[in-house]
């Protein structure tokens, strides 16, 4: 979407917006035609910026989970994704991007989960969601207060699949869901993990994605 709410048109690939003809078949941006992302397919509702980042900050920060309901509205109203969830089967996985057990102590909820629920009960989504399957295996520093080359290796390693259930991926769709997505660093590290376990397609969902600087 906009700035106000409106959607915009997005890279199939990473989310960031982009312009294309119309006769492009698949909306991709330049640099996801030059190379890979590492996803499948990224949806986003909302730019990360004024008037949003705040009251996406609030929400994750400030326990304001009442708000689950109407923000993954907004996810659902980005064209694509209502279909691109009602498409997974039951056998498939929707998954939330899990937090350390040290951040999730501190914050007392994973937003990520909430919004996770909110999206396959507002949807009827027929996939699997599961708080539980993918993994955090280590606390690492926010990615905000990095810098983006910063990222990737801050995250590196630090999703894992449950031991012992880290074969139900393999041949499966997974979407993954998130609140905020800025260099794509976390998704891309979680979507390796789930790959290197037989996952057939790895997507996300995103709240609100920032711009690229």
């Amino acid at each position: 979407m906009s700035r106000f709410g409106q959607p915009c048109q997005r890279c199939q690939r990473c989310a960031l917006s982009t312009v294309a003809g119309p006769d492009q078949a698949r909306l991709l941006c330049s640099r996801c035609r030059r190379e890979p992302f590492g996803l499948d397919a990224c949806f986003a509702a909302l730019p990360y910026a004024f008037p949003w980042s705040g009251l996406v900050a609030r929400y994750k920060f400030a326990d304001q989970t009442g708000w689950t309901p109407f923000l993954a509205g907004l996810m659902l109203a980005q064209p694509g994704v209502r279909d691109a969830l009602t498409e997974l089967g039951p056998h498939d996985w929707l998954l939330p991007m899990p937090l350390s057990a040290e951040r999730l102590g501190w914050r007392g909820y994973n937003q990520a989960w909430e919004l996770t629920r909110s999206l396959q009960s507002q949807s009827s989504c027929p996939a699997r969601a599961d708080s539980a399957l993918l993994l955090r295996t280590r606390h690492t520093r926010p990615q905000s207060e990095l810098k983006r080359s910063e990222r990737h290796d801050n995250v590196k390693g630090a999703f894992a699949l449950e031991p012992l259930r880290a074969t139900h991926v393999a041949g499966r769709r997974v979407m993954l869901v998130d609140d905020v997505m800025t260099s794509g660093a976390s998704l891309l590290a979680a979507a390796t993990a789930l790959r290197l376990a037989g996952a057939a397609q790895v997507s996300a969902i995103v709240l609100a994605r920032t711009a690229p600087t």
